[in-house]
């Protein structure tokens, strides 16, 4: 495993107005090829510096690269995935370790988080938010109401639940069945995992695809929508007058499945969110073998790279739920 080194720092910036309110984290950067979030969170704080924005309540915090390392080389991770397995560790053994033990107490301290990320895969921008307000044991939550007004406000076409419910089946399936243990499932959280854990909310913000020239525009409109809605600053000239946001496009992520040989391939060039019928060919296993879509729904996350025993797609169906 390469050294970490020594050289690479987190930027933080703070901003506290005199008015108390809502405590705000806007995080870009997780993963180092995904650079249209630091773009936004930039774009912001130019404008916090000219003047342009002007905090009226509240707390903010900006981290525009959250993996310096990761990002110097243009990766998705430094020396492992981030936004896996996040958490503090008493003995640090990496850089996502060491970056870890600097970014929890940094959420903990704040009540919203904003993670910008992107995708590898053609498609449009989604938010995803966590469960629904439960106290089982997987990822027991009191705050989906909000959650889902930010998602909501946000203004994306489509919002996506369900991620750690089908990490944990995931986990499963590749066990034959046996259900996973807590630190096979502690691997499944990453940042908005770990804010709930500590009592706050958070959304996901996939901008687009990673070099989709619109995704920092994305980016840089969602954090001012939530700096609004939060009642933290008003929204700029740009974005004044949009209305009562649209009803998004509601996904729960209900089945994934595995790329088990390097000759496993996809049937077409999917793009996250194309909509499949029951049955219909998604891929063709190495020995011919077709891989099919288990119902009517929708591709997410398709990964034609993806490396043997990993996830290779993901499939989503319709929720009923309502946001806000």
């Amino acid at each position: 495993m390469p050294a970490t080194p020594a050289d690479d720092t987190l930027r933080i910036h703070g901003f506290a107005a005199l008015r108390p309110g809502p405590r705000l984290l806007v995080m870009g950067g997780v993963h180092g090829d995904e650079t249209c979030g630091t773009a936004g969170i930039e774009r912001v704080l130019g404008e916090l510096a000219d003047g342009t924005l002007a905090l009226q309540r509240g707390q903010l915090t900006l981290v525009p690269i959250a993996n310096p390392l990761a990002r110097r080389r243009l990766a998705r991770e430094g020396e492992r995935n981030l936004n896996r397995a996040f958490m503090p560790r008493t003995v640090p053994v990496d850089n996502e370790d060491r970056l870890a033990n600097l970014l929890c107490p940094l959420i903990e301290r704040h009540e919203v988080l904003l993670d910008l990320h992107s995708f590898e895969s053609r498609g449009e921008a989604f938010a995803m938010i966590g469960p629904r307000d439960n106290d089982g044991p997987l990822e027991p939550f009191a705050r989906a109401a909000e959650e889902g007004r930010l998602a909501l406000h946000l203004r994306t076409p489509t919002v996506v639940e369900g991620w750690l419910d089908i990490y944990a089946a995931g986990l499963a399936q590749r066990a034959g069945g046996a259900a996973p243990g807590a630190e096979a499932l502690g691997y499944g959280c990453g940042t908005n995992e770990y804010i709930r854990s500590r009592g706050g909310y958070g959304v996901t913000l996939e901008c687009g695809q990673h070099r989709d020239p619109a995704a920092p525009e994305v980016a840089w409109r969602a954090i001012r929508r939530t700096l609004a809605l939060l009642g933290m600053a008003p929204l700029p000239p740009a974005l004044a007058g949009e209305g009562p946001p649209p009803a998004p496009r509601l996904l729960r992520l209900a089945g994934v499945t595995d790329r088990l040989h390097e000759g496993d391939r996809f049937v077409r060039d999917w793009a996250t969110f194309d909509a499949v019928c029951a049955g219909e060919a998604v891929g063709l296993r190495h020995d011919g073998a077709v891989v099919a879509a288990p119902g009517d729904g929708f591709i997410v996350f398709p990964n034609a790279r993806a490396l043997p025993g990993s996830e290779w797609f993901y499939f989503a169906t319709r929720s009923e739920r309502v946001l806000g």
